[in-house]
């Protein structure tokens, strides 16, 4: 690394990563590489220990706290893969947590929170309700906070998904990845940045997840009104004081996409059918970008050399009901270019 120009904490939150966790697989995609005309690799972090990205920022914050806060326990709120990372992070560290989630997380996140020895408390019917219930926890019980995605260590943690791909292809030419609270594509442009890397990042957003990309266009963090969706691990506010990851999101160079329902579930039907991989909803988002014929030629971003174009499947945490009923109901054409 070249420098860490956000102050993040690049090094550390790698040094924490690096010492627990492996890298994770950096696999070819022939049918889709031949449906692109160029080089596309699958950065598969839905193998991850828990499923999913998340477990590199938890790891990353947890070896930071002291010993008197250790004590003292942490919290935090999620949508669940957040959840379940800070409850593997903090058995792993002795650590007792408390997860606040919304009524409608999925039970196989729910489930392997509690797993894991965290309570997972269900607080009300949206993320922006949990996460006041996380924020009131820490203030009345001196827990200490561990946020999803505004926090610096947090996000350098998440960073480390680019570290990696440099590692295993230095002359990545793009990088696609899922947009929601930012912390994982802030993470992989500021580390590609610091590591002097001129690959493009292209943020993948799903329509009805879109807090971000809304306080992006209106200059300052907005609320939306939740919608349900297959990509329920993007949803949630990103938190009206937001002082990380909207302006980190703001001022890095990146390239925007947005995605609907039907092209989500037509990636998971797809990863699943021919790639032989589980993915959420949230998971799949990057891949329903490069495979929706919706997005014309230029709207995609302008090569970045020759180097081979890393689509970051974030996490596999879904309800395998879920999953048949996105699989069974997929047309023919979700088996095009495989």
């Amino acid at each position: 690394m070249t420098g860490d120009p956000r102050g993040l904490g690049l090094t550390g939150a790698w040094e924490a990563v690096r010492r627990v966790l492996p890298p994770t697989p950096l696999l070819g995609a022939p049918g889709l590489s031949e449906r692109l005309g160029r080089e596309v690799l699958l950065k598969l972090e839905n193998l991850q220990v828990t499923g999913s990205f998340k477990v590199r920022g938890a790891l990353a914050r947890l070896a930071v706290l002291s010993a008197k806060e250790g004590e003292r326990g942490v919290v935090t709120c999620s949508s669940g893969n957040h959840g379940r990372a800070v409850a593997w992070a903090a058995a792993r560290s002795g650590v007792d947590a408390v997860v606040c989630v919304p009524g409608w997380v999925d039970p196989v996140k729910r489930s392997a929170i509690e797993a894991s020895g965290a309570e997972a408390r269900l607080v009300g019917k949206s993320y922006d309700e949990a996460e006041a219930e996380a924020v009131r926890l820490a203030s009345e019980t001196g827990r200490v906070l561990v946020h999803p995605f505004d926090d610096p260590t947090v996000v350098a943690g998440q960073g480390t998904v680019a570290r990696e791909i440099l590692e295993q292809r230095p002359d990545v030419g793009e990088v696609w990845a899922a947009l929601s609270g930012g912390g994982l594509v802030g993470g992989i442009a500021a580390t590609l940045r610091a590591a002097g890397s001129r690959a493009t990042v292209v943020a993948v957003t799903a329509a009805r997840a879109r807090v971000m990309r809304a306080s992006l266009e209106a200059g300052r963090p907005v609320e939306l009104e939740e919608e349900p969706t297959l990509a329920s691990a993007l949803a949630g506010g990103i938190g009206l004081r937001n002082s990380v990851t909207f302006p980190l999101i703001r001022d890095l160079p990146l390239h925007h996409l947005e995605v609907d329902e039907e092209a989500i579930a037509s990636a998971m039907a797809y990863a699943f059918r021919h790639l032989r991989l589980v993915l959420e909803g949230g998971g799949a988002t990057p891949l329903a970008a490069l495979l929706n014929p919706a997005i014309e030629a230029e709207a995609r971003p302008p090569e970045s050399g020759d180097g081979p174009l890393v689509v970051v499947l974030s996490g596999g945490n879904v309800d395998l009901a879920v999953l048949g009923r996105v699989v069974a109901g997929a047309g023919p054409d979700s088996s095009e270019g495989s």
